[in-house]
């Protein structure tokens, strides 16, 4: 699909994107620039591969940085920068907010919620870290206004957080989490949001609940992993009524995490855990 420059931050609606060619989300998650598990030419490779790949959005959610200090927030936008796609949605983690790092995001990236609604797709994307702590939360006060980005029509919507909503096996005991989850989720499905896409547990999941899917990315460039987990990013193709979800491996190849019908919501769903990869 031809690519048309869209404004910052605006919430006009549009129509569904014409033809067959799916429309394409990558999803990159704890890049932790600065970290001594940071891996540069795997964050080179994955920026190689996806501009082959075009995307027509790209999404990041959270841990830019290891520590939330500036160098390594200027670390991080120099490969983000390099990213070539027609819009890039980035919401913080709880790494980033650590040291007052939340003002180093904004002044290179921007407000810390965003959305994005074009082609009939809605992407709307809230800061779920809080200052110097590990947990996540969204908050009674962003309820609304979740509710108001999401009434803009769309033919699919998803949602941009860094703390998973829902379990990720293979991560232990479970922690660090957001707070207000179950509220959240009602907010969610009361809006119709079709996906969920976060970051955090460095371990890539696919869930159902109810008619809304949830899929965790791993970590694209380091090697905090947990078992057999291997650096990966996502890609997210929506077509006319399948939506199909990749893994992929920077150099390598790519798996089939979960593939879904948005008419009869029925799902296939590979295995990939920190115990073994899809199999």
């Amino acid at each position: 699909m031809e690519a048309k420059p869209v404004a910052s931050g605006t919430g006009e609606a549009a129509s569904k994107p014409a033809g067959k060619k799916p429309y394409v989300i990558a999803h990159i998650s704890d890049i932790h620039a600065g970290s001594q598990y940071f891996v540069p030419n795997l964050m080179d490779r994955a920026v190689i591969e996806l501009n082959e790949l075009k995307p027509n959005v790209v999404v990041v959610t959270g841990d830019l940085t290891n520590e939330g200090f500036k160098q390594e927030y200027l670390l991080a936008k120099t490969y983000l920068d390099k990213l070539q796609c027609e819009k890039m949605l980035v919401v913080p983690g709880n790494h980033d907010a650590r040291n007052v790092g939340y003002v180093h995001f904004e002044e290179m990236f921007g407000p810390r919620q965003s959305f994005f609604h074009r082609d009939g797709i809605s992407i709307v994307g809230v800061d779920s870290s809080e200052p110097d702590l590990d947990y996540g939360t969204i908050g009674r006060h962003r309820y609304q206004w979740l509710r108001e980005q999401f009434e803009t029509p769309a033919d699919f919507r998803v949602f941009l957080l860094h703390h998973p909503l829902l379990p990720v096996p293979g991560t232990g005991r479970e922690r660090n989490m957001v707070y207000d989850a179950g509220d959240t989720l009602e907010v969610l499905q009361q809006c119709k949001v079709n996906l969920v896409l976060s970051g955090h547990k460095h371990v890539p999941h696919a869930w159902r609940l109810e008619n809304l899917f949830a899929v965790n990315a791993g970590t694209v460039c380091t090697l905090r992993l947990r078992g057999k987990v291997r650096p990966c990013y996502n890609v997210i193709e929506i077509g006319e009524d399948v939506v199909t979800i990749w893994r992929k491996y920077p150099f390598h190849d790519a798996d089939r995490i979960i593939k879904f019908s948005l008419s009869t919501f029925a799902f296939e769903k590979s295995r990939g855990d920190a115990e073994g990869e899809a199999r």
